[in-house]
């Protein structure tokens, strides 16, 4: 494509073909597989939910943020709530190498763990909660199935503060929209509230308990 240059590529054993691509377009985004993970248009999804949920909640403190990636959420969160403590959590050191790199996760002041999300959600849970909790959690085009049982979204429901706000991140093209309409299902089996958003081709499930 013109204007668009590939400024790194490397091979992730969680993500497969990371490459990072600079277009004249979308800026700076990391792709895996072909799909824009972080950056790019994802930034553009993640804004349009995000400031949803500052209109409802101006006062959060605690952000817990499961699938980091390249780190454009939490650039987002610290703008719209500068003075909230971020927890990121990301299997994928690459991924996170490739966010302080080259989309500015390094100026984000951040507490960073490299560990499976799920085993960081089983030893969290009755030792700290948060306000906000963004559940992004795809391996390229590929949901987890572990993040999608109930047991998981107990453990979310478990770590998330009185009158906070749970967002759970689905794909919504193709085949993917059976999937997400299920897991949104078993959302409201676990949540007092959910409201399904619809930015772009994606599907974002706003949980509160």
């Amino acid at each position: 494509m013109i204007g668009t240059k590939v400024l790194e590529e490397r091979k992730s054993k969680f993500n497969g073909e990371l490459k990072v691509v600079r277009s004249l377009g979308f800026g700076t985004y990391i792709q895996s597989n072909g799909l824009t993970q972080s950056g790019g248009i994802v930034e553009t999804i993640w804004k349009q939910t995000l400031k949803k949920i500052r209109r409802k909640r101006q006062n959060i403190k605690d952000i817990l943020i499961l699938g980091l990636g390249g780190g454009t959420v939490a650039k987002l969160v610290k703008k719209y709530w500068p003075e909230a403590k971020i927890t990121g959590v990301d299997i994928d050191p690459i991924m996170v190498e490739f966010g302080k790199k080259y989309l500015g996760l390094d100026k984000v002041d951040i507490e960073i763990k490299i560990v499976d999300v799920y085993d960081f959600m089983s030893n969290i849970s009755k030792q700290k909660s948060f306000d906000l909790v963004i559940v992004d959690l795809y391996n390229g085009d590929k949901f987890p199935e572990k993040f999608g049982t109930e047991n998981y979204i107990q453990l979310v429901r478990t770590v998330l503060k009185s009158g906070g706000i749970a967002i759970f991140n689905r794909l919504y093209y193709g085949d993917k929209r059976r999937e997400a309409v299920k897991f949104g299902g078993k959302l409201q089996k676990s949540f007092s509230h959910v409201d399904w958003y619809y930015p772009e081709a994606n599907l974002m499930f706003l949980c509160s308990l």
